[in-house]
């Protein structure tokens, strides 16, 4: 029997045919919504290297990690304070747990301590790395199934980024990986756990407040490692400095996963997190302009290839993984 399809079709409005484009793609404004979101928070997180590099002149490095987590979780306590949001359920506060531990506590600490002693740079296109990273996540956690083409390209910027790590500056080679590199990839691999989960849990709770009660469940944590770094060594810094770490606080940690989680949540995940390919190329613009930051041929070739990399993957169209039939 044949459907008449404009008994539930608004009156006076044409009936999509099979050509048309709206028909074909109907999640092309979703995923454009999705990139822009993303690339909203790449820009607010590309300062995070740079700035952290310049905090640690007159910081120690426990307590810009840490403190800047302390800042965010007031911000976090009183915004959800204020607006009344409900409590997570069940298993919902372990997943936020695990958020905290890879955004929250490992990104700041592991990249503060890395970042006293590796060029901001350096530490921009060896964070390249997490595009791919969350990407990976993103197919286990989502159950997404991206193209091959979307991980030709991703693997290209993950090599592009490994071999710059190896050769570093000083062209040292891939045997002679620092103890700096080691800790920028742990880094990596925390961030892109707490993306993964966090983009799955900005679904369910929304995108500030999955970021908003992460910071709060790890602020007992933060808050005493702030008061063990403080007794440790006192803060001397520059107003400066001061504000480097203000901005750390506020928009590293806070307001810019307002939208970089929108994003995630509005997916596809795998794709929206290769714009963030094009981080490390704005981390080192910011590095030079700011720092007074040399920016070498190896550096620049480097971030043409992520950036380049980043475009192929993010033009490379996703797919949900179809649900078994019932």
């Amino acid at each position: 029997m044949k459907i008449d399809d404009s008994a539930t079709h608004p009156p006076g409005k044409p009936l999509p045919t099979p050509t048309s484009p709206r028909a074909s793609t109907p999640a092309a404004a979703p995923a454009r919504a999705g990139l822009a979101w993303g690339s909203l928070g790449v820009l607010a997180f590309s300062f995070t290297v740079p700035l952290t590099r310049f905090a640690v002149g007159g910081l120690s490095p426990v307590f810009i990690g840490a403190g800047r987590a302390v800042v965010a979780a007031v911000l976090a306590a009183l915004a959800l304070a204020l607006t009344r949001q409900r409590l997570p359920r069940g298993r919902q506060w372990a997943r936020l747990a695990v958020v905290g531990l890879g955004v929250v506590v490992g990104f700041p600490l592991l990249t503060s301590f890395a970042l006293t002693s590796a060029p901001a740079s350096h530490g921009a296109v060896v964070i390249a790395l997490l595009p791919a990273a969350t990407a990976a996540l993103a197919v286990v956690r989502g159950r997404e199934r991206p193209p091959a083409a979307f991980w030709v390209a991703s693997a290209l910027g993950a090599v592009a980024t490994v071999l710059f790590a190896g050769l570093g500056s000083g062209g040292a080679g891939l045997g002679h990986l620092q103890w700096a590199d080691l800790l920028l990839l742990g880094a990596v691999v925390a961030a892109a756990v707490g993306y993964a989960e966090g983009g799955l849990l900005a679904r369910e709770l929304g995108a500030w407040q999955t970021v908003s009660w992460a910071l709060v469940v790890c602020s007992p944590l933060m808050g005493a490692l702030t008061v063990v770094a403080v007794r440790a060594e006192a803060p001397r810094a520059t107003s400066a400095e001061w504000a480097a770490f203000a901005y750390l606080g506020v928009v590293s940690m806070f307001l810019g996963f307002f939208a970089w989680y929108r994003g995630l949540a509005i997916g596809p995940m795998a794709q929206v997190s290769q714009v963030q390919l094009a981080q490390p190329v704005l981390s080192i613009g910011w590095a030079a302009l700011l720092l007074g930051e040399q920016v070498g041929t190896a550096t620049v070739v480097g971030g043409l290839v992520v950036v380049l990399c980043a475009g192929n993957a993010v033009r490379a169209r996703l797919r949900p993984a179809r649900r078994p039939a019932r």
